[in-house]
């Protein structure tokens, strides 16, 4: 079982019992949060009933337990202009959630 979901304006393909993460949820560690599915979804194991399309996925989501919240690595951004004696040097961490899918409905 598997369906596509659309969070922080980035598609993911997400299976049940799997752990992702995503870009950062306003929601408490072990709270349940719902994706809409967006694209596709499988709902059983063989590969014939697959639905595709807006109209056919109308009610259809996607059940997470939020698991963690953290920040990413470390990535350097350096500016520089040329010949201007002028450099700037800065840091950035991206925050994310981890979340467990619990169910496909």
């Amino acid at each position: 079982m598997y369906a596509v979901i659309c969070s922080g304006g980035k598609q993911y393909k997400v299976a049940e019992r799997e752990i992702i993460k995503l870009e950062k949820l306003p929601a408490e560690i072990n709270q349940i949060v719902e994706f809409p599915v967006m694209l596709v979804a499988n709902k059983t194991d063989d590969k014939t009933d697959v639905k595709v399309g807006a109209s056919a996925l109308t009610g259809s989501l996607v059940r997470a337990c939020v698991v963690e919240h953290g920040r990413g690595d470390k990535i350097t951004i350096i500016k520089c202009r040329r010949r201007k004696h002028h450099r700037k040097q800065m840091g950035h961490r991206q925050h994310y959630t981890m979340v467990k899918i619990t169910e496909i409905l």
